[in-house]
């Protein structure tokens, strides 16, 4: 862009280089968005499952280079242990969500905080490692995180104490995470006018297991205002969820 307004380059040249360099392959087997946070906000996250120990941590370095700071999702201990080794001196690993997600920054990096603010509930404790992914990805897009757990339909009364904390707040998003039946969101949306994430989880038994009935509850539930991830998507969720508080903070007197 310097160029450009130097009159050394052409618009279309100016163009060229900019799709250029959105993109960096790693060998033949990666092509990394490395501009992803400055065109859609959302940082570039790793999908660690599948991936060999080599080029995980390729990609991590290659990231950490281009842009300071990179989250890894679904992360294994053997995996988890192999970026502590590679990266212990030229970065800092920080591990969250119960080891399934990694938060790797430079040295020297910091978070920028946007101001919004985004609740996330659970229906039980089984679904917490699901909800800190939401909590690890909104935090690190810049929004302050307030959660709550285990305050699931099994005891209805659990949840008016943790919304009342969530409107004084002044959140902008709820995200609900439940597995079983999946009932809470629809609570919740009945009881409030923020948008809310409903975030099925795998935890369920019988018929409707792995998932399947709290899906299903979710997308036929009756409360308006809510909207459905898939199975299990705690980093989806995460996403929508501060793009939806960042936006709305910007409009905040």
């Amino acid at each position: 862009m310097e160029r450009l307004a130097r009159g050394e380059i052409s618009v279309e040249e100016a163009e060229k280089l900019i799709r250029v360099s959105a993109i960096d392959e790693v060998e033949r087997y990666a092509k990394l968005d490395v501009n992803r946070e400055a065109r859609k906000g959302i940082p570039e996250i790793v999908f660690a499952e599948g991936k060999t120990l080599q080029d995980l941590s390729e990609i991590v370095v290659r990231l950490l280079e281009s842009n300071g700071r990179v989250m890894v999702s679904r992360v294994s201990i053997e995996q988890l242990n192999f970026l502590q080794r590679r990266l212990s001196k030229r970065a800092k690993l920080e591990v969250r969500s119960n080891g399934r997600m990694v938060v790797v920054k430079r040295k020297g990096y910091h978070t920028s905080m946007y101001g919004g603010v985004v609740g996330i509930l659970t229906a039980g404790t089984s679904d917490i490692p699901v909800a800190e992914e939401v909590e690890v990805v909104a935090s690190e897009m810049g929004c302050r995180v307030i959660s709550s757990y285990d305050v699931g339909v099994a005891g209805v009364h659990r949840v008016f104490k943790a919304l009342k904390k969530m409107l004084e707040e002044n959140v902008d998003v709820i995200v609900v995470v439940a597995g079983m039946e999946g009932a809470l969101p629809s609570v919740v949306a009945g009881l409030v006018d923020l948008p809310v994430i409903g975030v099925p989880t795998s935890f369920g038994y019988g018929l409707g297991e792995k998932g399947l009935a709290a899906l299903m509850t979710m997308l036929q539930s009756c409360s308006l205002g809510i909207s459905v991830v898939n199975i299990d998507g705690g980093v989806a969720a995460g996403t929508v969820a501060a793009l939806i508080a960042k936006r709305t903070s910007r409009r905040r007197p």
